[in-house]
């Protein structure tokens, strides 16, 4: 029987960077994916030609000497990346109810911005923009702090996350802002975490406006260009990523994890088992409830995940840019009621009414101008729902009967109201509409109840009380979004995290200097910067589907 030394279940990009890390020390590592491409949230695919990717629709932080950068450089993969700076002047377009408010990129600029529209807040956004700067400076300095006196200075270090960590952000901005649409502008990324600010941590608020207060970027590829990067590094190194295969159990010896058992009856053993699957998959789904103990068994039954979603994946047939669609992210909010819209959203019935009171639209095309074929473009349409509220398809073997084809197209139907209200008769351009629901979540994802970000971000379940990348199994390590971090780099960081503990260093000694890797990085929205061969791909992807005569 061939034994490796560790097998990652999963290969969302927690579970990528740890097989990177481990596979770079020297380590035999397989890496299990029960989809058909790698990924997790972070793939991409095809339907009829045209690409999307259901989870990654912007990344910050990745100008040259910024963290995003320097993850990627560090975990030797920048070479293989690159990037679109998406809109420098409105990389965020905030629709609400009749109003427009853009964010741009650089946090002199968001505050310039948001002060001309709300003169009489001047000053409060000032202190406001720079607490939250402040406290997610703190939030990543925690764990940096060494040796004795560091650590028992922390609250003069950390001062301002102190102050505000166990409050929700609704408290904290209502101390510093007034305006209830101001409010709402600034509370827009909560879509990012999928709280309402009500619920939200307000830590956690700050670490994701921090991470786009440089603007945002979209990789040419969808998320399956980081993947791709992923794979190479994890192949480069002699790791192997299979997809298809089904883990049914991970075998637990004298407490102690000593391998996995596929779905095919096939065992395959190794020093170490890292799962990325989230925690109720992992402890409850392939571990037998006798090697857990009682508070872990407690703990998992009080765990909540975050909300799950729905996504239209939609191709249309006309020239967007006439209605000022860009490489800019649109959040569509019916008003500037955060905290409403979000209940709406989880109390009312999914298929029912005109429209949804908030959504998320982003276009693919002119975020990835290399991927745009000259005649279609493609969009990701996404808004959070209520799992329950899917009773009539939840626990069936398969729930692809009439009734659910039914309620796709009502939903579809309700989603496409709210495109066209920036795009006027876009059902009519429509060349493709495939939704995806929570069951497509669950099905391709494998998360508990399609979740979409792991764990619910509220503050009994971060920081010190999120699950630890280390289990109370020995040789058994957790990583992915209900761990250190959720989204793309919060995820990448986890995994990095694992593969620090299995190794017994730290992440900084896992994240290698290379002067050589450089992302290359363009603007989305100006050709100038394109290099030679970004025109030629565009050049070529327009030549096949538009053949001469």
């Amino acid at each position: 029987m061939k034994e490796y030394d560790t097998i990652i279940i999963g290969s969302g990009v927690g579970g990528l960077a740890t097989g990177i890390c481990l596979a770079r020390a020297g380590q035999k590592v397989l890496i299990l994916e029960q989809h058909y491409v790698p990924g997790g949230w972070s793939h991409s695919f095809t339907l009829n030609g045209q690409r999307f990717s259901p989870g990654v629709h912007y990344v910050g932080l990745l100008e040259e000497g910024s963290s995003t950068n320097e993850l990627y450089r560090g975990l030797g993969i920048a070479n293989d990346l690159v990037f679109f700076r998406m809109n420098k002047k409105a990389y965020e377009h905030c629709l609400i109810g009749d109003q427009s408010f853009d964010l741009p990129a650089g946090i002199d600029n968001l505050k310039k911005t948001l002060s001309d529209h709300f003169p009489a807040e001047e000053k409060n956004i000032h202190e406001y923009l720079s607490l939250v700067e402040k406290v997610s400076y703190e939030l990543q300095l925690i764990p940096k702090l060494k040796g004795w006196w560091q650590k028992i200075t922390v609250p003069f270090r950390t001062k301002h996350f102190g102050k505000f960590a166990l409050f929700p952000l609704k408290k904290v901005v209502s101390w510093h802002v007034k305006d209830p649409m101001l409010k709402a502008v600034l509370n827009v990324q909560c879509g990012d975490h999928g709280l309402p600010p009500n619920k939200a941590c307000f830590p956690v608020h700050c670490s994701v406006m921090s991470h786009y207060f440089d603007g945002g970027y979209y990789p040419m590829g969808g998320g399956g260009g980081i993947v791709k990067a992923m794979t190479n590094g994890i192949k480069r190194h002699g790791g192997e990523v299979r997809v298809q295969q089904n883990v049914q159990k991970i075998i637990i010896e004298n407490k102690k994890a000593i391998g996995i058992e596929l779905e095919n009856g096939e065992k395959i053993l190794a020093k170490n088992i890292v799962s990325n699957a989230d925690p109720s998959i992992t402890y409850l789904n392939l571990i037998e409830k006798e090697h857990l103990s009682k508070s872990l068994l407690k703990k998992l039954q009080k765990t909540k995940y975050s909300v799950t979603s729905l996504i239209l994946f939609l191709t249309l047939d006309i020239d967007v840019t006439q209605f000022n669609i860009d490489s800019g992210n649109i959040w569509m909010m019916k008003d500037e009621n955060d905290d409403d819209n979000f209940e709406d959203l989880m109390n009312n019935d999914i298929a029912e009414g005109d429209s949804f009171p908030a959504v998320f639209i982003s276009c693919t095309t002119l975020k990835d101008p290399a991927s745009f074929n000259g005649k279609y473009h493609n969009f990701e349409i996404v808004t959070y729902v209520n799992y329950d509220h899917l009773d009539d398809f939840n626990g069936l073997d398969d729930y692809h009967n009439e009734a659910y084809k039914i309620f796709k197209e009502k939903v579809t139907n309700k989603l496409m109201n709210n495109v066209e209200k920036i795009i006027p008769n876009a059902k009519q351009h429509i060349i493709q509409a495939e939704l995806g629901t929570p069951k497509t979540n669950e099905f391709y994802i494998n998360s508990t109840k399609g979740n979409v970000y792991g764990t619910e971000k509220t503050l009994n379940q971060v920081g010190p009380f999120a699950y630890k990348n280390k289990t109370e199994i020995d040789n058994l390590f957790l990583c992915g979004a209900c761990t250190l971090s959720h989204g793309v780099t919060g995820a990448t960081y986890s995994g990095i995290a694992a593969a620090a503990l299995i190794l017994d260093c730290t992440s900084d000694d896992l994240l290698t200097e290379d002067a050589n890797q450089k992302i290359r990085i363009y603007d989305a929205e100006d050709a100038s910067t394109w290099p030679e061969w970004v025109h030629t791909k565009r050049s070529d992807k327009i030549r096949k589907f538009i053949p001469k005569n």
